[in-house]
């Protein structure tokens, strides 16, 4: 299904609230004039409210995506869009992508 692409600026965020971030953007695709993401790029969640043990699993430290785009790649990764999944570490739960570019699709 087409999506937007994720860049830098997207705003990307935990099942618990915690800001996400990725680590390594790539800069060989430029949308509204940030760095896109790829796939291979993991996040850094900063502020996850999630209870550390005994009382949970959290907080949410890291998050990887385990699926981006179809046929669009950058240096060989596919590229991140607004419906990739993710799945955060050590907690399992999903990425929430709240905001990002709206020019720029891809499959």
């Amino acid at each position: 299904m087409p999506g937007f692409f994720l860049h830098v600026g997207a705003q990307v965020m935990c099942a618990h609230g915690g800001q996400a971030q990725p680590t390594v953007p790539n800069p060989r695709v430029l949308v509204s004039g940030q760095p896109t993401v790829a796939m291979t790029s993991p996040y850094v969640v900063a502020g996850c409210a999630f209870p550390p043990p005994p009382a949970a699993n959290g907080p949410c430290v890291t998050a990887q995506f385990v699926m981006g785009s179809m046929r669009v790649t950058s240096s060989g990764q596919p590229l991140l869009l607004i419906d990739s999944q993710a799945i955060c570490v050590p907690t399992g739960t999903p990425l929430i992508v709240a905001m990002t570019q709206t020019r720029a699709t891809g499959m």
